[in-house]
């Protein structure tokens, strides 16, 4: 049968925007379906809605109201009822409530900027969605699972790594029924092409020894090679479990080592002290490095014998960047870079505060570190290839190729 149209687009447009509400899309797709069901319903009945005709099969019997999620928001929707059998339009609406894949989309990209789970609820209500099931949020972190551990679990096949750095975070997370702290430990390295990379990240009890060397020795086996120099705290853990596996030397950051001398030294005194080691990083080459060096030392030996006793037994550590080109003496002798990834991990993670799980921040650190690397990849190169390929001579053997003996003149 040919049922008679029950909307006059034009008295419809006309209507809805005179009245200019906030709503009026999902006003207008509202009534858009209501009406589109009450025609299908009347089809399938044989007869529109309050006529009498003899091509009747069916009759109506009220409405069921169901809430539809669309783009514009959440829409209450009436699907007329049959006195017999029942009416479902299985090609508009699903038996259970589902969001579109556009608010998937939202709710993910705001989980990775930090948005916790149990404010996305009041998040999509502002969208326009009545909530946000357990079984979505489910679906969602699946999806984020999977990506996160192909990138964590990735070949690192864009060696030889000659530069890599490491830190630790501390977050708190629920176990066994408690709040407990565990160590999420991270690594970056700058690869072949002179760009950096995000080369793993690993969740440990207490960032100990045994945990740094079950870090690298993943990153070892996933392919991290020809490493030159790692650039840390001086966390004894993480300095001999690097020296077992990765190799290489050892760059104190100095930034962080001089946190540590100043624990030493009088507070009336640190400023000067401080701009004394300023100097030391201010030289243009390695000499001068050293003989500047041995000067603060002198400087401080009879003054502040402490603060003098502890820079000493520290120089073969903050000094070990003077080994690699001038050009990137910035670039590694100290942990800034990762600092600022540090914060950056901070500024989406407090946002939860307490993780239900170790999974959870896996997930959502793994997400930002991911984003993070996929930047560096479309930045400018970290590191020059001229300066890479010197750093990658330092310390290996004189390959200058000898002149062969003139045996002619032996046997003359």
């Amino acid at each position: 049968m040919t049922v008679v149209p029950s909307i006059d687009p034009a008295r419809f447009l006309e209507e809805h925007l005179t009245q200019a509400s906030p709503d009026l899309l999902r006003e207008m797709l509202t009534s858009f379906i209501n009406a589109l069901l009450s025609a299908d319903a009347d089809n399938v009945c044989g007869a529109s809605y309050g006529t009498i005709s003899d091509d009747r099969v069916n009759r109506r019997n009220g409405y069921r109201h169901r809430d539809f999620d669309t783009r514009a928001g959440t829409i209450d929707v009436k699907i007329p009822k049959l006195r017999q059998g029942t009416y479902f339009p299985e090609w508009l609406l699903e038996r259970r409530r589902r969001a579109e894949a556009a608010l998937t989309t939202v709710v993910a990209t705001s989980y990775l900027l930090g948005v916790s789970t149990r404010r996305m609820d009041d998040l999509v209500k502002t969208l326009g969605i009545t909530g946000l099931s357990k079984s979505q949020v489910s679906e969602m972190a699946r999806d984020l699972d999977e990506q996160v551990e192909q990138f964590r679990t990735r070949p690192l096949d864009a060696g030889p790594y000659s530069f890599v750095a490491a830190d630790a975070l501390t977050m708190r997370v629920r176990e066994g029924g408690r709040v407990v702290k565990v160590a999420v430990l991270v690594a970056t390295g700058v690869n072949a092409d002179g760009y950096r990379e995000i080369l793993g990240l690993q969740v440990a009890s207490t960032e100990d020894g045994a945990g740094w060397l079950t870090f690298f020795r993943d990153l070892v086996a996933r392919g991290l090679t020809g490493v030159k120099l790692v650039t840390s705290d001086a966390h004894a853990g993480l300095v001999a479990a690097a020296g077992a596996t990765l190799g290489g030397s050892w760059q104190r950051c100095r930034t962080h080592y001089a946190a540590n001398l100043m624990s030493v030294t009088p507070k009336s005194s640190w400023p000067w002290v401080k701009t004394l080691l300023q100097t030391v990083f201010d030289q243009p080459d390695t000499p001068s490095v050293n003989a500047q060096f041995d000067r603060v030392l002198d400087a401080l030996q009879h003054k502040l014998p402490r603060s003098f006793e502890h820079l000493e037994a520290a120089r073969e550590e903050i000094l070990a960047f003077t080994a690699f080109p001038k050009e990137i003496w910035k670039q590694i002798w100290s942990n800034n870079p990762n600092e600022r990834l540090n914060r950056e991990i901070r500024r989406r993670t407090d946002v939860v505060g307490i993780f239900p799980n170790r999974d959870a921040i896996i997930r959502l650190v793994g997400a930002v570190l991911a984003e993070q690397h996929d930047e560096w990849a479309e930045q400018r190169r970290y590191l020059g290839l001229d300066a890479l390929a010197k750093a990658r001579r330092v310390g290996e053997p004189d390959t200058e190729e000898v002149p062969e003996p003139d045996l002619r003149a032996l046997t003359a």
